[in-house]
């Protein structure tokens, strides 16, 4: 029974020792770290957040909204710029461009996630298997359901890629840069 006794007594007093080393070292330089807290919360934070409509965009403050650079007034000096020869560049790909949406920035930024792996459905970037029934429905029909949303037999999208804080033009350049992977 001393024995016993002794035991628990050794015990208890390695247990105290190693919490006062413990204390000494690691509680006060490693677990009271600041860096070492924004590291572990950056792991525990959600790996995706869900866009509801009509509710604050929960990806901005992660992903901010793309910057979009406004050109500086010409001087009053210079003289105006002759006619331009007509552009034959498709519709769509002018509005993207007019709105300063780059549809690879936001391909990369917004659609990469799904589009790189098919994930649910999506047809994957550059396969042309892939997305030739879907050009064949239509340029208008791609802008439609990459805005608007889809679900059907061929897979789920959800309406701007879940990140409603894109514009429809954006969409739309997104949209221009993935077909144009492929045509």
């Amino acid at each position: 029974m001393i024995v016993l006794g002794a035991l628990v007594a050794f015990t208890i007093l390695v247990y105290i020792l190693a919490n006062s080393i413990h204390d000494r070292t690691q509680g006060r330089y490693i677990d009271e770290n600041p860096l070492k807290a924004d590291a572990v919360a950056q792991r525990l934070a959600p790996a995706a957040v869900e866009a509801v409509a009509g509710q604050p965009d929960p990806g901005a403050a992660v992903m901010p909204a793309p910057v979009r650079a406004v050109p500086a007034a010409p001087a009053a000096t210079e003289p105006a710029p002759a006619a331009a020869p007509p552009d034959p560049q498709p519709a769509a790909a002018v509005a993207a461009a007019d709105s300063g949406a780059d549809g690879e920035k936001i391909y990369n930024s917004a659609c990469m996630a799904c589009h790189m792996l098919g994930v649910a459905g999506a047809p994957k970037f550059g396969d042309a298997d892939a997305w030739t029934p879907r050009i064949a429905r239509g340029i208008d029909t791609l802008y439609s359901n990459s805005i608007n949303g889809y679900q059907g037999e061929a897979g789920v999208m959800p309406p701007k890629g879940g990140r409603l804080d894109l514009s429809d033009d954006e969409v739309k350049a997104a949209v221009d840069h993935m077909v144009g992977a492929v045509q």
